[in-house]
């Protein structure tokens, strides 16, 4: 049978757990969640200015002129300026380096450490951005946000991860999801209203990227540190009694004395990054930090995102209603992450990713359909045409909002045990960035080459990474966090590299002791 189906039983401690909701545990939860909300304000509000007139007058006239004209062959071509798009993605290659750094501090200084330092660099990137005058001074502020998407990124969902009850866990992560499609949300709102200001609109887009950061230092300054990364530390009586406060409960033993296991595993490990690379870490480095984090880019979700208002425009909405549209979709995308915490720790991660998957294909494949019959000749899409490509985008949007989108956070953050935990979710952050940086900046050149055929090209990409979930990935509903990896051991592909690596590492341990 596929060991995708394999689910491991929890250990006899594990049923010892106990815990309650309190407000403690919620207020730190959705403090922390802010996090999600600097990701997806960012997501929203760069696509919606590089559409604006004033913001592309000033800064890039030759694409400002080329949007004006009417040509055949700019109806897939006329964003396609590799400045234009560095604007954007020069944010995600200065988060992919900066997660690095921001391992250091999740590891040695705490969850609560990298959170603010992430708060504090994203409110100077948002300053930059709203008092630029020129590009030099556009990108140094993209640098800025990216480091604080990287140190935010890198420590919002293991937090959530570690705080949450395994029962509810997959809920309680996917508030990092939420924020990130409420920031979304709220950016495109925002666009609609400044992109009526003249000149100055895109400023006030900008600018307004330091309420969320402001929030997220305020709320940090309160935050605890998670008892995973307490215990980590050496503060085991402090750890205890903040596991004690999340649980709502006294009756802690159990639990925490697999984070002291856990902890004591970890301590072993000098070089986090080195030991990633065992055999015995091959499913949490193909699955967790490679696989997972590189296809949630490649379904094509977040360069819908990045230019819904561009592509919307191109299709022929005008400059307003493009950014309406993207309202929809975005509004679509909250929705969906209501459905997938309400239901993904009943029915499990792989279901919502290979249900999903099947829609999301579909979608992409009626989109590239439409567009081939009836778009790129330099005319105006027809009403109806424009509202069944509305539609099948936003069916699009529900799919990968309960499925690729918040799973793509969760399943790598419960994946690595504690010993490679911030290591590991360096990696995943580094990889998710790095695809979305070659996608942010190659996407609107793909559209114009390939035209219609980008969207085919998605869709076989996801059916090639649903192939990889239901082979590869076991289910982890429901299994304590410190328990995960027992899951590789009775899984028909992995056990092998698990117990032959196991197996090694003792025979290290004995030669070396003789």
């Amino acid at each position: 049978m596929a060991g995708g189906f394999v689910s491991g039983a929890p250990s006899d401690r594990a049923l010892h757990y106990e815990y309650r909701i309190t407000g403690y545990f919620i207020f730190a939860c959705i403090v922390a969640a802010l996090g999600g909300s600097l990701f997806g304000y960012d997501l929203g509000v760069s696509g919606g200015v590089t559409s604006m007139d004033d913001f592309l007058k000033e800064f890039f006239p030759k694409v400002y002129r080329r949007k004006q004209q009417h040509l055949k062959e700019t109806d897939y071509c006329k964003y396609d300026n590799q400045i234009l798009t560095l604007f954007t993605s020069s944010l995600y290659f200065a988060g992919l380096v900066s997660t690095f750094a921001a391992s250091y501090v999740t590891r040695n200084k705490g969850r609560r450490a990298s959170i603010i330092v992430g708060s504090i660099s994203f409110f100077i990137g948002a300053i930059l951005n709203a008092a630029a005058v020129n590009i030099s001074m556009l990108i140094i502020g993209r640098i800025f946000l990216g480091i604080g998407i990287g140190f935010g990124n890198q420590a919002v969902p293991l937090y959530l991860s570690e705080m949450a009850p395994a029962k509810i866990r997959g809920a309680v992560n996917q508030l990092f999801q939420l924020t990130t499609c409420l920031g979304i949300l709220v950016a495109n709102l925002i666009n609609y209203g400044t992109e009526k200001i003249h000149p100055w609109g895109w400023r006030l887009s900008l600018g307004l990227a330091t309420v969320p950061a402001t929030l997220m230092f305020v709320g940090g300054l309160f935050l605890p540190e998670t008892p995973n990364s307490l215990v980590e530390q050496g503060r085991l009586e402090e750890g205890r009694k903040v596991l004690e406060k999340v649980r709502g409960t006294t009756k802690v033993d159990a639990e925490f004395a697999d984070l002291i296991d856990a902890s004591n595993a970890a301590r072993a490990i000098k070089q986090p990054f080195r030991n990633l690379l065992q055999r015995k870490n091959r499913p949490q480095l193909v699955i967790g930090a490679l696989g997972i984090p590189a296809f949630q880019q490649l379904t094509g979700m977040n360069s819908i995102l990045f230019y819904a208002p561009v592509i919307f425009q191109s299709l022929g909405f005008g400059s307003g209603a493009s950014l309406y549209s993207s309202v929809i979709t975005s509004g679509a995308l909250v929705l969906a992450t209501f459905i997938s915490m309400g239901f993904v720790d009943k029915f499990g991660r792989r279901a919502f990713f290979l249900e999903a998957g099947t829609e999301m294909i579909c979608c992409l494949v009626a989109v590239a359909i439409t567009l081939a019959l009836k778009f790129g000749q330099g005319e105006t899409l027809p009403k109806g045409i424009g509202i069944f490509l509305v539609i099948v985008i936003c069916l699009f949007v529900l799919a990968y909002g309960r499925s690729w989108g918040p799973l793509g956070w969760l399943v790598p953050s419960e994946l690595f045990p504690l010993e490679t935990r911030s290591a590991g979710q360096s990696v995943v952050v580094c990889v998710n960035l790095l695809f979305t940086a070659l996608i942010a900046q190659c996407f609107l050149a793909s559209l114009c080459h390939l035209q219609y055929g980008i969207f085919l090209l998605f869709a076989g990409l996801i059916l090639i990474m649903s192939t990889f979930i239901f082979f590869l990935l076991p289910e982890t509903k429901q299994v304590p966090i410190e328990e995960i990896y027992l899951l590789f051991q009775n899984h028909w592909f992995w056990k092998r590299y698990v117990e032959d690596g196991e197996q090694v590492e003792t025979n290290g341990k004995s030669a070396s002791q003789v």
